[in-house]
């Protein structure tokens, strides 16, 4: 067996060299990387056929004796051949003594071999003391490391070519959008306008692909504010939440607000239909004096507070309290990328009452992170959601950014910690133009020669993996 090395930088070129050599029915019999290099182990195929024939020093590879001589049966053979005789019987016989031998009955493949012609040739037999199964074994493992190999080798080329292709779009929408700014300046000031503000560069960029043409800076910013409030969803009366009743659950990531909020909002129920009409349930029981604030809350207000634990205890509990008219639920504090916030969504699910939950968003997070929190928490359908730490955020176009792009209604925005002075509707005229005003000055700091880059960024963004903004309205 002559088994031949091949070594190369990397797998293509030694494939290449064992093909080169031995024809492309070599058998691969190792791949491995050896000091730096591939080094691949490779037979010859006619090697691999001549490991099936017996060696011609062995008894297999003697020729099978004929005995087609011999005569048939004789009547007067004798019946009985001397069987304690010590020493061997010569070679020359008597012809007596192969009479008494009988011969075997033709078996079906001896018939079909004589017939066709096969009858003198012998099936190949291995050399005495050779393993077929781990030379099978070896062969297969070698086969599967060449596949293996060969498949990172693809995935790798496959990763080349999209990075190559998205360096290629980034820098063609670059060279476009330079084109874009120098011929219409107005789209740059509103860039910067709406950058500055904290919306994300791919809404930024869809809005101003869809601005009319033939507009000054004054009159695009005006679009653009009436397209952002025409697609920020509020509400706009409160009578249909605290009217109607029901079970709403504050949820969200740890120290958005959710206890204060909750409070409240218990405290705008009790002014409307009294404090019996309300009751309050906390499921916070692992932060330290978590469920003490909203007792104290509860006990301000005249209310009674339920502490649960589980998915039976808010079940329970739920089923006492069906003749209320509102039930608020305050949620224990939950990472957005913790499993405990599937477990939390189920129980809400899965506590036998129709329970809306209200997501808090923090103005302060960024967009990224906010998307995250909405992605998390979204389960079968948020019914709306809540601006907190409205008076903390240094520009609120982030939170209105993901509410539009997630199609999320607003009902109300806190700006402190008073209860319940602090919550107030969500108006989205006044919003849309906090969020501009507040950070006008930080346009300026968004240079031109950066828009480009930023947005060809935000357009291989959008028109990959973004789906979210062919839903915007803009009349």
């Amino acid at each position: 067996m002559n088994v031949k090395k091949f070594t190369a930088a990397t797998s293509r070129e030694a494939l290449r060299k064992v093909r080169d050599a031995l024809g492309p029915d070599a058998v691969i019999l190792s791949n491995r990387p050896v000091d730096g290099v591939v080094e691949i182990l490779a037979l010859d195929n006619d090697d691999v056929a001549s490991l099936a024939a017996p060696s011609p020093d062995s008894e297999m590879a003697q020729p099978q004796p004929r005995l087609d001589h011999l005569h048939a049966f004789e009547p007067e053979a004798p019946a009985f051949v001397n069987r304690r005789s010590s020493a061997p019987a010569p070679v020359s016989a008597p012809e007596h003594v192969y009479a008494t031998r009988r011969a075997p009955l033709p078996q079906p493949e001896t018939e079909f071999a004589a017939e066709h012609g096969y009858a003198n040739r012998r099936a190949p037999q291995l050399e005495p003391g050779f393993d077929m199964a781990a030379m099978t074994s070896m062969m297969s493992a070698a086969i599967a490391q060449a596949k293996e190999s060969a498949a990172q080798e693809m995935s790798g080329m496959m990763h080349e070519l999209r990075a190559m292709r998205g360096l290629m779009e980034t820098q063609l929408a670059e060279l476009s959008w330079g084109t874009t700014t120098q011929r219409e300046p107005q789209k740059a000031a509103v860039l910067r306008e709406m950058l500055a503000a904290g919306f994300s560069a791919s809404l930024a960029r869809y809005l101003v692909d869809k601005m009319p043409a033939n507009k000054d800076a004054a009159e695009a910013m005006r679009w653009i504010k009436t397209v952002l409030a025409r697609n920020l969803t509020t509400m706009a009366d409160e009578d249909n939440l605290l009217d109607k009743g029901g079970v709403f659950a504050l949820v969200g990531p740890t120290g958005v607000g959710k206890t204060t909020t909750t409070a409240k909002l218990a405290a705008r129920c009790v002014m409307r239909h009294g404090p019996e009409k309300l009751a309050l349930i906390t499921t916070d029981a692992y932060r330290i004096g978590g469920h003490e604030q909203l007792r104290i809350y509860g006990k301000i207000l005249g209310v009674m507070v339920h502490s649960v634990k589980d998915e039976a205890d808010l079940r329970i509990a739920l089923k006492e309290l069906r003749n209320k008219h509102t039930v608020l639920i305050d949620t224990i504090g939950v990472s957005q990328r913790d499993q405990m916030v599937t477990e939390q969504v189920a129980m809400l699910q899965g506590s036998g009452a129709d329970v809306k939950r209200l997501l808090c968003l923090n103005a302060t997070s960024t967009n990224e992170t906010l998307a995250e929190v909405v992605r998390a928490y979204q389960g079968s359908g948020l019914h709306g959601c809540i601006m907190t730490k409205l008076d903390e955020a240094a520009s609120i176009g982030n939170v209105l950014d993901v509410v539009i792009r997630q199609k999320l209604n607003l009902h109300y925005i806190s700006n402190g910690q008073r209860v319940p002075e602090d919550l107030h509707l969500a108006d989205r005229a006044m919003l849309i133009d906090r969020a501009f005003r507040s950070r006008r000055e930080a346009a300026a700091a968004f240079d031109d020669a950066d828009l480009p880059l930023m947005m060809a960024g935000a357009g291989a963004h959008c028109g990959n993996r973004d789906d979210s903004l062919g839903g915007v309205r803009f009349g």
